[in-house]
């Protein structure tokens, strides 16, 4: 497209004289050589050799740079910097000057910060160009002769700057050379290249000089331009070095040529702002008798604008929008020195030296861009004004009413498509409504469905808008485009699938069908085949195909009714869910597992639990599923194993129900359906029982138990009746229906885990007046045989249960019970009586033989060892149990000095189990759990007391000292040595030896306080013997704990407890009297075996002297009120006047002679010797 064809605007107004003549008067007469702006200040220099700083506020400033003239000068746009080239002297090589304007010298001038000289390869040539790059790293001059100089560093600092020279003049054509019209560095961002582009007035190259002393050059194009006819043309799309010439501007780029733009005139100069080409050209007459097309001028936009003087050509003043593609400003202008862009406007010098007109400096304004719109607005113009919003980044909202109008304005003329075009964009911003409205008529359907599809490509569309395009399909019977709209395969889904579903569900079925399974909606596809279709095997069929995850999910929403119409195939699809569950379209192994790149998934499987609510109205088929589920599955949970017994009942029941029915009809009845009937009812009761009896099985047994009694199912009932051990309630149940065969052999059964039950069948028995004989008989029998109860409570049970009604079979049984019961009751009183007799005869041998032990005389006449058999010699040891020993055999072989070591065994077992009645005694705990686990807890009580766990029982286990054994003085003396021989080596009452008094010759014990003889001793209770044969025990200790009553059972604890009384009771003389007459023994004996013979006492503790003080029968009685009546520490009353201590008088132990010392009695403490203190 010509740029002639360009729309045309005037969107700049011209200000004239913006600096009021100041830089008139700063140049005065001089000519503007140079000019250059940038970082917010205008630079302007001239013949004279000064430079000439305008601010933002038209101040000037004018400083010397050179002695004559300012070829050249480069305003640093990020830095105040300002790079200049001139002369000094004439003829001489240009001088480089870099000046900091952001710094002053002494007179308040911009410092210099470098100077140096530009060689041309030795010979002087005048600058033409100069270019800087901004990085203040490069820097390039081109002369007249063609040649570049490239200055490469820090180009403020002279040493630090290395120069190359490039030549162009090689490719100039005939050899001559042009002088450098133009250069522009540029820096692409994607590539760190760096390139500068060289014009001449022959051509146009480009050197890459990315890399230094490697510079590239590329020719670009073969024709040149004139001086200030390039620039650099940079914007956000790309950058272009642009060049004027008379047929128009032509662009580069690093690649090549770019485009161009066809603008007739002789350019003069060209400069870039923002978006915008500024071109100022000579203007062609049409008579010039020049080909080419000539730009017409406008109407000046300002008056007072003179044009050239006679003769003179008149200048154009063009600012094109290249990104737009309008001409916003074409205006006539005369003299114009230069165009700058500076502080975001256009400033133009006009006139000066060598123009008829003075110097003045002009201002561009550009039009704020809504004066531009409402000026678009007016013409109508909307396409033109949406450009220019769009290359000024205008807002979005605004953008979308610009093209709202424009829909306005084109709908308004019957530009129905172009509307449709602009009411799209407004997408998102525009209501849709406001669109859809002016296109309901019918004629116009197309365009709203071209507005309806954009709607969902972008996203916009709701259910009502899906609706209406299907619609709008439909009644433009576009049955292709609607299959193209659902079925999109090269394009994204741009519509609501389910919408679209709903929509097509009820206009076309199968294309619903088809965007379902497309789309995966499983739940739509189903819903259309099950609800709409009735097509329940396909539903089935798809189903199985799914994931499963999809499966499980859609199964539980169409399941119950998937199973009422199909239940055979609908069972089959939930037995593959719950087990190992595969699609059945997806095969076992693929290509990728035989390649090896994957490996066999891991099969999964539905829980069973959840599909069983779904068989609610089939019993038998969820029979069949959960009977699978079990099978594959035994380690099911509870409630599978649940909800299988509880239909197996109903089936159960309700075939039992129909069996009735079928028996009730009067002549209906067939026997073949009765057969199917009964097998099938058995077949139930097999599986059902074979589940109860199986041990894995996990079904609560509380809520089967309730499930076989509200179904009255006796076998389940029976079975865990026995699992909870509820025998009673098996024969409760049986009562019921009076089946007494199985009563007596549920309590034949259980009765050795309960023997109640046949207690419970005599009172069921009593009930019933109708009862059989022999069943009344065997309750009877087995009550008896088991003492369950006594007679009377028989006589009870029998009389309470019939009453009045009471049969001759109750009659008859129960007085055939009571003569067994009267001739057994007889028989075991003879036996108790015998028992009896027996007892009271062992007694009172018992007694006599303790007696004898406490009074008579025990004459010792073993003559051999019972250790080693061998002849009896002294010292000896003997025991009150006949057994006598060696004193070396009885140390060898003896454990304890007090035992003799034959009864020792026997002796210590007594002990043992006399421990172990006492540590009963304080075991409440234990008494307490026997007590309640007791079936008679008085018998059980009775039976304690009678093992004397309730009496305190107190053991002396404390070991009387060493025997002393004395042999014999003098031969000479022969019966006082036999005298001292054998009463000294007699251990008397346990250890106690023997001394001589030398007064009355004879030998006595050696006399104690009372206080310390009952030192450390508790004789409040004694214990008793043990056991009949422990008579002949090793001592009197061992005799006393045979007649503990502990050690007898039921009626031989009377014998133990006399045994012991009587022993503890004559205790204390036995000791006293022993002594005495086995000394009167031992004085008078004639018989004895050999002199020297050792008697020793030796038995446990109790009968101990040194271990044991007999208890005191004169002790106070506790209770005071009876005068003259007193009691032991045993708690025996006695008769004081008895005591022959009572009186002072009589008081043997009043004094008494110790050492040859008197002692005197004391009132206050008690006597000094009493034993019974």
């Amino acid at each position: 497209m010509s740029v002639l064809q360009w729309k045309r605007f005037n969107f700049f107004d011209l200000v004239d004289n913006v600096d009021n003549g100041a830089l008139a008067s700063a140049i005065q007469d001089a000519k503007i050589t140079a000019y250059t702006c940038g970082h917010g200040q205008i630079v302007i220099a001239d013949s004279a050799g000064k430079v000439h700083l305008i601010d933002r506020v038209f101040k000037v400033s004018t400083f010397p740079a050179y002695v004559y003239s300012v070829d050249l000068c480069e305003q640093i746009r990020n830095a105040p910097l300002l790079i200049t080239v001139g002369s000094d002297e004439p003829g001489a090589y240009p001088v480089i000057k870099v000046w900091s304007l952001g710094k002053r010298d002494k007179g308040g001038l911009p410092l210099c910060i470098r100077i140096s000289r530009a060689t041309s390869g030795g010979h002087t040539a005048q600058a033409t160009t100069l270019c800087a790059h901004s990085n203040l790293e490069l820097m390039a001059i081109g002369f007249s002769d063609s040649t570049v100089i490239l200055y490469r560093g820090d180009i403020t600092r002279d040493r630090s700057v290395k120069q190359k020279i490039l030549r162009s003049k090689d490719v100039v054509l005939g050899g001559t050379s042009d002088a450098i019209t133009g250069l522009a560095f540029k820096s692409s961002h994607g590539v760190k290249n760096t390139f500068l582009f060289v014009a001449t007035g022959s051509g146009v190259f480009i050197y890459n000089i990315s890399i230094k002393d490697k510079e590239h050059k590329v020719v670009l194009d073969i024709e040149g331009c004139e001086r200030l006819c390039s620039v650099l043309a940079e914007n956000a799309q790309e950058s272009h070095f642009m060049l004027g010439r008379k047929d128009g501007v032509y662009c580069y780029t690093p690649d090549g040529r770019g485009p161009c733009y066809a603008i007739g005139g002789e350019k003069i100069l060209l400069q870039w702002f923002r978006s915008y080409l500024v071109i100022v050209a000579k203007e062609y007459k049409e008579d010039g008798g020049r080909g080419g097309s000539a730009l017409r001028a406008i109407p000046p936009v300002t008056q007072g604008l003179k044009p050239l003087g006679n003769g003179g050509e008149s200048c154009v003043l063009t600012i094109l929008d290249i990104l737009n593609k309008y001409i916003v400003l074409c205006a006539p202008m005369n003299g114009v020195q230069a165009v700058l862009a500076e502080w975001g406007s256009i400033y133009i010098i006009l006139g000066g030296a060598g123009t008829s007109e003075p110097l003045h400096l002009c201002h561009l304004v550009e039009k704020d861009l809504q004066s531009k719109l409402a000026f678009l607005f007016k013409k109508n113009l909307y396409d033109a004004s949406i450009r220019i919003a769009k290359s000024q980044q205008y807002d979005v909202d605004s953008l979308v009413d610009i093209f709202r109008q424009y829909g306005d304005h084109l709908y308004g003329k019957g530009e129905h498509n172009a509307a449709i075009e602009q009411y799209i964009k407004t997408i998102g911003k525009l209501e849709s409504s406001y669109v859809i409205r002016k296109f309901l008529d019918s004629q116009h359907i197309g365009h709203l469905t071209k507005y309806l599809q954009a709607l969902h490509k972008q996203g916009m569309a709701t259910e009502d808008h899906t609706t209406l395009l299907l619609n709008c399909y439909t009644k433009q019977d576009s049955t292709d485009k609607l299959k193209d709209f659902l079925m999109t395969k090269d394009r994204e889904v741009d519509f609501d699938v389910e919408i679209a579903i709903k929509v097509c569900r009820e206009a076309s079925p199968e294309d619903a069908l088809l965007l379902a399974r497309k789309h995966h909606l499983h739940q739509w596809y189903l819903k259309i085949l099950i609800e709409d279709q009735h097509n329940y095997s396909e539903a089935l069929d798809y189903i199985a195909q799914l994931e499963l995850e999809e499966a499980e999910e859609n199964v539980k929403e169409y399941g119950s009714v998937l199973v009422d119409n199909v239940p055979e195939q609908a069972t089959e699809l939930l037995k593959k869910l719950c087990f190992e569950y595969q699609p059945s379209k997806k095969p076992l192994v693929d290509q990728s597992m035989l390649d090896g790149l994957t490996t066999v998934p891991e099969t999964k499987s539905a829980n069973a639990e959840e599909f069983i609510h779904l068989f609610l109205n089939n019993s038998e088929r969820l029979v069949e599923f959960l009977e699978h589920i079990i099978s594959v599955r035994p380690n099911s949970s509870t409630q599978v194993y649940n909800t299988l017994v509880e239909h197996y009942l109903h089936i159960w029941s309700s075939l039992k129900s129909e069996k009735e029915e079928d028996f009730m009809k009067v002549d209906g009845v067939c026997l073949e359906e009765e057969d199917k009937i009964s097998s099938k009812r058995k077949s139930l009761e097999g599986k059902l029982i074979h589940l109860l009896k199986n041990p894995d099985s996990k079904y609560d047994k509380n809520q089967t138990l309730i499930l076989c009694r509200v179904h009255n199912f006796k076998a389940g009932l029976i079975l865990l009746y026995e699992d909870f051990k509820l025998y009673q309630e098996i024969i409760s149940y049986h009562a019921q229906y009076g089946d007494y065969s199985s009563i007596l052999e549920c309590c034949r059964k259980f009765d050795h885990l309960d023997k109640q039950l046949w207690v419970q069948a005599l009172w069921i028995c009593a009930r019933d007046p109708k009862v059989p004989e022999p069943a009344l008989r065997e309750v009877l029998d087995m009550i008896a045989k088991k003492q369950l109860l006594s007679p009377l409570l028989v006589v009870d049970a029998l009389s309470s249960g019939s009453g009045p009604s009471a049969g001759m079979t109750q009659i008859r049984e129960l007085r055939s019970f009571l003569s067994a019961v009267l001739s057994a009751e007889g028989e075991i009183t003879e036996k108790e009586k015998e028992l009896v007799g027996k007892y009271q005869k062992d007694t009172k041998e018992y007694r006599e033989a303790i007696n004898n032990i406490q009074t008579s005389t025990m004459i010792f006449q073993g003559s051999r060892c019972s250790a080693c058999d061998n002849q009896l010699y002294l010292p000896s040891v003997h025991f009150f149990c006949q057994h006598s020993y060696h004193q070396h055999c009885f140390q060898s072989f003896s454990e304890n000095e007090n035992d003799c070591p034959a009864c020792l065994p026997k002796n210590k077992s007594f002990l043992e189990r006399i421990e172990s009645q006492e540590q009963r005694l304080y075991n409440h705990d234990s008494f307490h759990s026997d007590l309640e686990k007791a079936e008679d807890g008085f018998t059980w009580v009775a039976d304690y007391f009678g093992r004397g766990v309730f009496n305190r029982l107190t053991l002396v286990t404390d070991s009387p000292p060493k025997s002393t054994v004395s042999g014999a003085s003098s031969l000479g003396r022969a019966k006082e040595a036999y005298h001292h021989s054998a009463e000294t080596r007699s251990k008397l009452c346990d250890g106690i030896t023997m001394k001589r008094d030398p007064k009355t010759d004879q030998y006595k014990a050696p006399t104690t306080s009372a206080t310390e003889s009952r030192k450390g001793q508790d004789v409040s209770l004694l214990p008793s013997l043990s056991t009949f044969p422990q008579l002949q025990s090793s001592s009197s200790s061992a005799l006393a704990k045979a007649a503990a009553p502990s050690n007898y059972h039921d009626s031989q604890s009377s014998l133990a407890a006399n045994i012991s009384a009587s022993l503890q009771l004559g205790l204390g003389p036995v000791h006293n009297q022993y002594s005495s007459s086995l000394v009167a023994n031992m004085q008078g004996a004639k018989d004895i075996p050999s002199q020297g013979s050792k008697v020793s006492t030796q038995g446990k503790s109790e009968f101990s002297m040194r271990h044991h003080t007999p208890t005191n029968p004169f002790g106070e009685y506790d209770d005071g009120n009876d005068v003259g009546l007193k009691c032991s520490s045993k708690g025996q009353a006695y008769d004081e006047r008895k005591n022959p201590f009572a009186e002072e008088s009589n008081n043997p132990f009043e004094s008494d002679s110790i050492g040859g010392e008197t002692h005197a009695h004391d009132k206050n403490t008690g006597d000094y010797l009493n034993p019974f203190a």
